[in-house]
């Protein structure tokens, strides 16, 4: 199937006033032919990506795009405007607007060939083909052509592919470094890697020939990248990262002067890059790239505010989280489904003193449960101490990994949660960060990385965890497990509801949630016929335990997916079965990126479900499990209502919060 045709061109039709009419009568064409499924869908997805940054660029062009589960092939949709739209570029209006929709699995082959229109959009010549076009059938031949689809007709006037950058001999306006061509290397990527990755890549590339330097680039884009040469690399004077997103091998440029800049820079200032990065060269305070000893801290980025800072920390955190959690979570489920509902008191027994050939009293099913609860149970020990490495990893590179993760272990023995491994993480991170900067001898440069820092950095974090944290929190524990022993034994059954639904969604298993947790588990043992009270305030913990990641997996899949990134709807999908198994960590990820908004509505729809399940006396006798120990909780259609309406409760809420920052943020820009 072909990525554009006549059916996707619109030729000097009146599309609307602005880019958000354009971007919807472009999703509506994708959609009308087959393209997608959803043209809400992909209009949000379009927009959001517009949100973050504007897609117009020199020259009268815009090239929106977006990755979205609800596009079923990569395509092309090419609109005329007259007159032009404020797509945000610094010149004029966008009247040459190409909106690229790709699927969220696009194949690398779909990718490349959306990439090579976008190289073409820096030639003039396929640009003036393009304003001349008579019809969409000839606009859908030069377009073909350039993206090597088919040939060109003798009628489409497309241009011949770019030639390859030589450096010409330096001149008036050439960029030099000690008196010679400056020699510098770059890398360009953006957040989807289709369009403005290669790009930026072309026009530094365009401009390193102008100005006579000796130039290689490497984009990063979704079909993969070709790693420059690491001779070319140690060579260089000075490294352009002209990137939205964090370098892939950044270690590969270390020492290197730097220059960071967001790749529409790349694109609309490729010369200034270059003449930034030749003075860098020949500046010994420049900033460098970090990752060996003696090369200077890693400054403030000038593109990257201390929010935006903070948030891709967390986020390269939680993204290397994400599968101890998934696949943690999933294998406990299992167990709970094939073992029994008390098949976690016994599991780590059974694994390691049964086998095949030796099975246990309760069966084949009673061992396999017992080996996947105890897989899981391992996997998901991970979580906080990954968490924590992590983040230190996005602060210092390498170096902060091995503190990071002492960091985020002694988390967990301080039943700190997943708020003490961030905490320990940035601690770990900053501590490896300031190690890495230190000038030392150049006898005791190899052992920095690999014993110096993690030492050092390991004892300054953990230390600092341990010494101011531990108290706090132990203290914390108490007094909460005291109130909350003090209201079940007074009668107030439906308050302990609520407040065991507030603390069990606070923290998503951290020191809170534990307490609730705990307090639920000891008096389980407790529970009869003659005291069920025992067993309701376990359904209550239980129910209430289920609604962050459910209420998450709701809001981000099938409320607004809109109002989530692609990656938070890909964790929505998880994040269902994981609630339904009672496991509150798969709201995590959703958490960590936006605590403002989830933390809040997660208490509030957690505080429904614990109310409602107290009034209507709803009892667990199995202490974890979830959907799948249904055959322990009764009456299951009081738990269900419970659970639903929490839900939907706070699902509707963390929809409105994101929905009502964002208006302010408008209201902000307008």
């Amino acid at each position: 199937m072909s990525t554009i045709t006549p059916q996707l061109v619109s030729l000097d039709e009146d599309l609307g006033p602005d880019k958000q009419s354009v971007l919807r009568a472009l999703s509506a064409r994708f959609v009308a032919q087959g393209r997608a499924t959803d043209a809400d869908a992909l209009f949000a997805a379009a927009w959001k990506r517009e949100e973050q940054d504007a897609t117009g660029l020199p020259g009268g062009i815009a090239i929106p795009h977006a990755k979205s589960a609800v596009v079923t092939q990569a395509s092309l949709a090419f609109a005329r405007l007259k007159p032009g739209v404020d797509f945000g570029a610094e010149d004029e209006p966008s009247d040459i607007v190409f909106m690229i929709a790709a699927p969220d699995t696009a194949a690398e082959e779909h990718l490349a060939v959306l990439s090579k229109l976008a190289r073409n959009l820096m030639d003039e010549d396929f640009l003036a083909a393009l304003r001349g076009a008579a019809d969409a059938d000839e606009a859908v031949r030069i377009v073909r052509a350039a993206i090597g689809e088919e040939a060109a007709s003798e009628t489409a006037a497309a241009p011949a592919p770019a030639a390859a950058a030589v450096p010409t001999a330096a001149g008036d306006g050439a960029i030099v470094v000690d008196g010679r061509p400056a020699r510098i290397v770059a890398v360009t990527a953006c957040a989807t890697g289709i369009a403005h990755t290669y790009m930026a890549a072309d026009a530094l590339t365009a401009a390193a020939k102008k100005a006579g330097v000796e130039f290689q680039v490497e984009p990063q884009g979704s079909s993969g990248y070709t790693a420059i040469d690491p001779a070319v690399i140690a060579a260089a004077d000075a490294v352009v990262f002209a990137v939205d997103v964090d370098v892939r091998e950044p270690q590969r440029f270390a020492g290197k002067p730097v220059i960071r800049r967001p790749v529409k820079a790349g694109i609309e200032h490729a010369t200034e890059l270059l003449t930034q990065a030749a003075h860098a060269a020949e500046d010994p305070s420049a900033e460098r790239v970090p990752g060996t000893a003696g090369a200077a801290e890693e400054n403030e980025r000038p593109a990257e505010s201390i929010g935006a800072r903070i948030k891709r920390v967390l986020l390269t955190g939680v993204s290397y989280m994400i599968p101890f959690v998934a696949g943690g979570g999933l294998l406990m489920a299992l167990g709970f489904l094939l073992g029994g509902y008390q098949i976690n008191e016994v599991a780590n027994k059974i694994a390691v003193e049964n086998a095949l050939w030796n099975l246990p009293d309760g069966g084949l099913l009673q061992y396999l449960g017992a080996v996947a609860f105890a897989i899981g149970n391992i996997s998901m020990s991970f979580l906080v101490p990954a968490l924590a490495g992590y983040i230190a990893y996005a602060l210092a590179d390498r170096p902060g990994i091995a503190p990071g993760f002492v960091a985020g272990s002694v988390a967990v023995l301080m039943n700190a949660g997943f708020i003490g491994g961030i905490v320990g993480g940035v601690l770990a991170g900053l501590a490896a960060m300031w190690l890495g900067s230190l000038t030392v001898p150049r006898w005791l440069r190899g052992l920095m990385p690999v014993v110096i820092i993690p030492l050092l950095g390991s004892i300054f974090a953990s230390g600092l965890l341990i010494l101011f944290l531990a108290a706090p929190i132990a203290a914390l524990m108490t007094a909460l497990t005291g109130g909350l022993n003090g209201l079940a034994t007074s009668g107030l059954l439906p308050v302990v509801g609520i407040i065991l639904g507030l603390m069990m969604c606070f923290d998503l298993g951290g020191p809170i949630n534990k307490v609730a947790y705990a307090f639920a588990v000891a008096g389980l043992g407790a529970g009869s016929a003659e005291n069920p009270v025992p067993f309701y305030i376990m359904g209550a913990a239980m129910a209430a335990g289920m609604v962050p990641p459910l209420m998450m997996a709701f809001a981000s899949t099938v409320l607004d997916r809109g109002a989530f990134s692609e990656p938070e709807r890909e964790n929505g999908k998880a994040a269902w079965l994981l609630g339904l198994s009672f496991i509150s960590e798969g709201a995590i990820p959703f958490a960590a990126a936006d605590p403002l908004r989830v933390i809040p509505a997660s208490m509030l729809g957690g505080a429904v479900t614990g109310f409602l399940s107290m009034l209507f006396e709803v009892g667990s006798r199995a202490p974890h499990g979830g959907a799948f120990v249904f055959f322990a909780i009764d009456p299951l259609w009081g738990f269900a209502i419970a659970l639903l309406a929490g839900v939907l409760v706070g699902g509707f809420a963390v929809v409105g919060l994101k929905r009502l920052a964002r208006r302010r943020v408008e209201a902000v820009a307008a």
